[in-house]
């Protein structure tokens, strides 16, 4: 073996670093130059690699300085509030105008389940993603609509796969989605398996419910044993709205069933906006206007009564019994007002006599989509006001005496306040999200 040359600034010409020192070229002019042209193609090689390993999620790093802008005492702090505050109240820009909704849902949720999953344009990957915010998802979808039911289907190997069974539980539908193993990507998907499956599992559902189908589809293809479109023409028959969320790009046969069953198309740019577009469907939708036939209310949309119960809770400690839902021995659950069986959990229809079993609470919570907070309005200035608060009527916490520097938007108060149009009281910004995102009453009205 050759003795290793002492000299510390000498590399190797294999060596994998491509920092160039000054003692290096000086040893390796002598080479007839066989170790510069080594060491550039090795450069250019990796640019060429860095630039052909573009990735979604680098996209939201892209010049993102240009963002925000400096205020007059070179401080960032007044931008990255409007950032913040931007985000908060986004939602609540919508007109709040009223609109008739249905309390009442039942969605399936179909989970694309190929190998397209596997993609990494979205960490970790797309099928990892798409679980956890499917999880996060069915917990605010339960939070805000207490009386609905969620079903899980999924896409893979060219069939339609039933993951889970309608429940009006959050813990089983959470826990169908938290078996990866029973979940692991394979094959090609097929829509119309999958609606075919969805559809049939809401046939005996009552009319005065909805009957959604959310499509998360992160594939290109779709392999399917017949005519799709007669699948289509069946859902708009039966009333089934079909939303979709596209991990990939947008496909015809997507946009088409979203656009003649009245759901919502979203092609989901990288996380956040997958996140954004798919939590765009927790409130409920709107109901479709139904003329009535004649008479003289025939131009006022259709409203039919329905009956519910409110059952009665049995203790811990009341006497073992067998439930009529799964025929199992236990001491707690809830007994129906009309025959007196015995359920395990609320939401859901009596399997004695049918009648629906709800909870007060549950049927309470759902009211604040039919009559929601009227959105606060922003302080623009505080000229005219003579004696302004100091603090926010809801936490107490002290407004700013100064204006934001930073370049007021539509819907954010260079303040931090907000006031409510009926009790005319201010609130701060994480108040105003607060009220109208968790409890849905204005503390300053009651409203």
């Amino acid at each position: 073996m050759a003795p290793r040359n002492q000299d510390g600034n000498f590399m190797d010409v294999d060596s994998d670093s491509d920092i160039s020192l000054l003692g290096d070229v000086e040893h390796r002019g002598k080479g007839k130059g066989k170790g510069k042209a080594t060491d550039k193609r090795k450069k250019d090689k990796g640019k060429a690699k860095a630039k052909e390993q573009a990735y979604t999620w680098e996209a939201s790093y892209t010049r993102s300085w240009d963002t925000v802008q400096e205020d007059e005492a070179g401080s960032l702090q007044g931008a990255v509030e409007d950032l913040m505050a931007r985000g908060r109240r986004r939602r609540l820009l919508a007109p709040a105008a009223a609109i008739r909704r249905t309390i009442i849902r039942h969605l399936v949720l179909l989970l694309d389940l190929s190998a397209a999953m596997m993609d990494r344009d979205m960490r970790p990957t797309r099928f990892d993603l798409m679980l956890q915010y499917a999880r996060e998802f069915v917990v605010e979808w339960f939070d805000q609509n207490p009386l609905g039911q969620i079903g899980v289907v999924g896409m893979r190997a060219g069939i339609g796969e039933r993951i889970g069974e309608m429940s009006g539980n959050p813990q089983d539908v959470l826990k169908y989605l938290s078996d990866r193993s029973r979940l692991e990507p394979t094959g090609e998907p097929s829509l119309q398996n999958a609606i075919e499956m969805a559809r049939s599992s809401m046939s005996h559902l009552p009319t005065h419910s909805s009957r959604e189908i959310l499509i998360i589809f992160g594939s290109l293809t779709t392999c399917d044993p017949g005519n799709i479109h007669d699948t289509l023409d069946a859902c708009v028959k039966n009333k089934i709205r079909i939303s979709v969320v596209a991990l990939a790009a947008e496909m015809k046969i997507c946009r088409n069933l979203c656009d003649k069953t009245g759901g919502q198309f979203g092609v989901a740019m990288n996380e956040g906006h997958f996140k954004d577009i798919l939590f765009e469907l927790v409130p409920p939708p709107a109901q479709r206007a139904v003329a009535r036939t004649g008479g003289p209310g025939a131009s006022n949309p259709a409203a039919d009564l329905m009956m519910m119960g409110f059952p009665t809770r049995l203790p811990d400690s009341s006497p073992p019994s067998l439930c009529a839902c799964h025929s199992d021995m236990k001491s707690e659950g809830f007994l129906c007002p009309r025959c007196m069986a015995k359920v395990c959990d609320v939401p859901t229809d009596c399997d004695i006599c049918g009648l629906m079993i709800v909870s007060s609470p549950h049927l309470a919570r759902s009211y604040h989509h039919l009559f929601p907070v009227k959105p606060y309005e922003a302080v623009r200035s505080m000229d005219g006001i003579s004696e302004p608060v100091t603090a926010c009527h809801a936490c107490a916490r002290v407004f700013s005496i100064t204006a934001s520097t930073a370049v007021a938007s539509e819907g954010v108060s260079p303040w931090g306040r907000y006031r409510c149009p009926d009790c005319h009281n201010d609130f701060c910004a994480e108040c105003d999200v607060f009220v109208h995102d968790v409890i849905h009453c204005c503390p300053g009205c009651g409203k």
